[in-house]
């Protein structure tokens, strides 16, 4: 759907303008909404002056009161810095829809600090910076189906989204696809520490890791079989393969990854209890 199909009434405020902030901001100057539709409150200067020159957009270092002109305000803060955040800008922004992407965060403290209902939370993950983004979704009630495809708007320009039915979901999906980038990249290095070791160069490891990575994704992506079964099928009994595998099970890899996991859900947990008192 192009942002050309949305009233040209609608405003954008980006409270916080970092790596996501941008990722979305890039997305919807590419679907076609006008920058002067876009305003941005980022109090460092560099920050504020890449997002200038990259997006055209209205920047400023704190909360104005132009930013009673958002339909819709998007939270792109560190869970630690939303509180205050959020004091210094609920007075403009009584009359809009709210988005955060700030992890661990609880919608029951987004709504009690703004005095809003209509909120909606994200959990996107990096991938979006380049629009290949996978986001997770949850609407408080009060947020209406119109609300709800304004969020879809925005966040479809980053990638692919999925609306979750209970709060506490987005948790594990911080634990897997919101951290997951970094551990994708995490065993991209190992294999190109593999590779270099076992004789080539850095520059060649990196190329056949990175290519396997994008490659086997597409693979599971496009076929209708489970990964198990792709699995099983590069894996003859006694070959190559089965060997990495087998050590792999041998020193417990899978559980290790999986308790690894359920070591950042814990931290999503503890985000929201830390930083997310009323």
């Amino acid at each position: 759907m192009s942002m050309q199909t949305s009233s040209s009434n609608q405003h954008i405020a980006f409270i916080g303008g970092g790596n996501m902030a941008s990722a979305i901001i890039g997305g919807l100057r590419q679907r076609g909404l006008a920058a002067s539709q876009i305003q941005v409150v980022e109090p460092f200067t560099e920050q504020a002056a890449r997002l200038r020159q990259q997006f055209e957009v209205t920047v400023s270092a704190s909360p104005e009161a132009s930013l009673a002109r958002a339909t819709l305000v998007v939270w792109a803060v560190k869970p630690q810095t939303f509180k205050e955040a959020a004091a210094q800008v609920s007075p403009h922004t009584a009359t809009a829809l709210h988005l955060s992407v700030a992890a661990g965060i609880r919608s029951d403290s987004i709504a009690a600090w703004l005095g809003s209902e209509r909120v909606v939370r994200a959990m996107p993950n990096t991938p979006a910076l380049i629009g290949k983004g996978m986001s997770a979704l949850f609407a408080r009630p009060a947020a209406s189906a119109a609300d709800r495809l304004a969020v879809e708007q925005v966040i479809q320009t980053t990638g692919e989204f999925l609306w979750l039915e209970q709060e506490e979901q987005l948790d594990a999906v911080t634990a897997l696809s919101g951290s997951g980038p970094a551990y994708v990249f995490y065993f991209i290095e190992a294999m190109i520490q593999a590779g270099s070791d076992m004789g080539l160069s850095r520059a060649q490891a990196q190329q056949l890791a990175v290519a396997t990575f994008v490659g086997a994704s597409a693979l599971a992506q496009d076929s209708d079989e489970p990964p198990e079964t792709l699995r099983a099928r590069v894996t003859s009994k006694g070959g190559t393969t089965y060997a990495a595998l087998s050590a792999m099970e041998q020193d417990g890899v899978k559980e290790q990854f999986m308790r690894a996991m359920q070591a950042a859900r814990q931290r999503a947990r503890e985000l929201g209890d830390e930083f997310g008192s009323n």
